[in-house]
């Protein structure tokens, strides 16, 4: 179908959000994205729905002027990452609501058409080409004597994907979510957590203060909830670390290399 939507809403890595009827927005991907990519997003959305946690209906696959999107439930609200700089005394309790949600996330089994974790571990690992080789295989070692998992791993858990709605929070964009371990996806937050404030994606000192600030609460309070696995959960941040430089962000890569080093094969 042709249709005039107006100006987007909102913009993401992979597609344009657009308003589309009533209590809806259309996400409409970009040409490069490929249908399986959304197929696959439209079938993680769905699993996730069925698990009961808060997050948005999915509804439709479309066509419109050309393009593939998908129809969502529109969750009206910002993102943390937008309301907590201007609101910075919300730092302490949204910090332990999304310690909340990740672990109420890690107590949910997914069903088996959900890739393994461990499998999209091992395909970055031996993707990042700022890895050196002798590294990488230190990496892969260490990643094959870790646990596996079945519960549900958002992969890409953080403020900017979790939004403040008047009813509830809700947490979007499932692309990178799998089954697998919870210590391993609890790993990844913090790499991005921990990156942005050693790094030029957070430029201002008081913001770093304030990401790490914020990271130390979330994680406080994710293991006084889901007390085991401390030592583990060090143990993956090395790995995830060395998957992360597979996304090729430049302000990153010297810090992700300092911490992949810090695996013990």
């Amino acid at each position: 179908m042709n249709l005039e939507l107006g100006s987007p809403i909102a913009y993401g890595a992979t597609a344009e959000i657009y308003a589309w009827e009533e209590g809806q927005i259309l996400k409409l991907f970009f040409d490069w994205f490929g249908r399986e990519n959304i197929e696959y997003e439209a079938r993680m959305a769905r699993a996730v729905y069925a698990s009961g946690l808060p997050v948005p209906a999915v509804g439709e696959m479309v066509v419109v002027n050309g393009r593939i999107g998908l129809i969502y439930e529109r969750v009206a609200g910002k993102s943390l990452f937008e309301v907590m700089p201007s609101k910075p005394w919300t730092i302490f309790r949204y910090a332990r609501r999304m310690a909340e949600m990740h672990v109420e996330m890690h107590a949910n089994p997914l069903e088996p058409e959900i890739p393994r974790q461990r499998e999209r571990l091992v395909r970055k690992i031996k993707a990042a080409k700022a890895l050196p080789d002798a590294l990488r295989v230190r990496v892969l070692a260490t990643l094959a004597k870790m646990p596996d998992g079945n519960q549900i791993c958002h992969g890409d858990f953080h403020p900017g994907n979790v939004m403040a709605s008047p009813q509830s929070e809700i947490i979007i964009d499932w692309i990178d979510a799998t089954r697998g371990n919870p210590l391993a996806d609890l790993a990844r937050s913090s790499i991005i957590a921990l990156g942005a404030a050693a790094s030029s994606q957070t430029p201002k000192r008081t913001d770093k203060m304030f990401v790490r600030l914020f990271h130390r609460l979330y994680l406080r309070h994710y293991f006084s909830l889901r007390s085991e696995g401390r030592g583990e959960y060090g143990r993956w941040l090395p790995i995830v670390a060395a998957a992360r430089l597979s996304e090729n962000i430049p302000e990153l890569e010297q810090w992700l290399l300092a911490q992949a080093e810090k695996a013990v094969d």
